[in-house]
């Protein structure tokens, strides 16, 4: 999974970017959402550079594909059942969730966080959460729903209705 910083990306245009955009990195995991590979990159507040909201939050785009020989209900499930209220519980707050019509195999949601540093702690706390152990374990007794994830941190422009 890789992180890219992506300031001059408005809230209405993240869906596009989102539909659009190529897989970058494949991974396969028993617990998909839990464990970002790197440090954050800088968001959120004051981050400095042309065109970036100074009051800003931080944003996270993850786009998840389905294993084949799995389903996407089984994902939805996770995530109407579980993860949204597991996320909530750490600090992460639930922007919203998408299913592709051109993807019926992919799930698409954004997370927004204060800053990096919250980011950082929240994921920490999920992955350490023995709830989500047990949500993953229970949800993936025939293999892994998730095969490939691709992850964007972005930063609201200047002129985003949602920052």
């Amino acid at each position: 999974m890789r992180f890219v910083h992506v300031a001059p990306l408005v809230a209405v245009a993240m869906l596009t970017f989102a539909n659009g955009a190529a897989a970058q990195a494949g991974q396969s995991a028993a617990a998909p959402a839990a464990r970002p590979p790197q440090p954050t990159p800088p968001c959120g507040p004051n981050l400095p550079g042309k065109n970036v909201d100074k009051q800003s939050r931080c944003f996270e785009l993850r786009t998840y594909t389905v294993r084949e020989g799995s389903s996407i209900d089984l994902l939805h499930s996770r995530f109407r059942d579980h993860t949204t209220a597991l996320f909530k519980k750490h600090g992460m707050t639930n922007v919203g969730y998408w299913q592709p019509l051109d993807k019926p195999n992919t799930l698409i949601y954004i997370l927004a966080y204060k800053d990096a540093a919250a980011r950082d702690a929240a994921w920490a706390a999920f992955a350490a959460d023995p709830e989500w152990h047990r949500v993953a374990a229970d949800s993936e007794v025939d293999g892994p729903i998730v095969h490939h994830i691709e992850n964007r941190i972005l930063s609201p422009t200047d002129f985003s209705a949602l920052t």
